[in-house]
């Protein structure tokens, strides 16, 4: 019997709003804001939420000097595609030059990486 149930994954960032916004032009979803606290309702997924953090540090990739903390992995149909999409949302491509990969590695607006990985 577990103790806990996941409740949602926060993000820490300079502007939870626009990077909702990020996040919502790559998962869908709708955004819902209440006292500064940003919410993303991902329709069949796990929501995402981001609070502000004004002396954010982004992690590095590969980490270090310092751990990247997690990353979100995001499963697509189309590796190609997909980066095109992220990449016109505002992602930084970190590690993607290995193209016989199932995966690659971004990091969002705010630094956070993130995976686009085939499925």
């Amino acid at each position: 019997m577990a103790l806990a149930k996941l409740g949602v994954v926060v993000l820490d960032c300079p502007d939870p709003h626009a990077l909702a916004g990020f996040y919502a032009g790559v998962l869908g979803g709708t955004i819902e804001e209440q006292d500064g606290w940003v919410d993303l309702k991902v329709p069949g997924g796990q929501d995402l939420a981001f609070q502000q953090a004004p002396a954010f540090v982004p992690p590095t990739w590969p980490g270090q000097e310092g751990s990247q903390q997690f990353h979100l992995d995001l499963v697509v149909e189309d590796l190609d595609t997909a980066e095109k999409e992220v990449l016109a949302l505002g992602a930084k491509p970190l590690d993607t030059d290995d193209r016989s990969r199932t995966w690659r590695v971004y990091a969002d607006p705010a630094g956070h990486p993130f995976c686009l990985c085939a499925c």
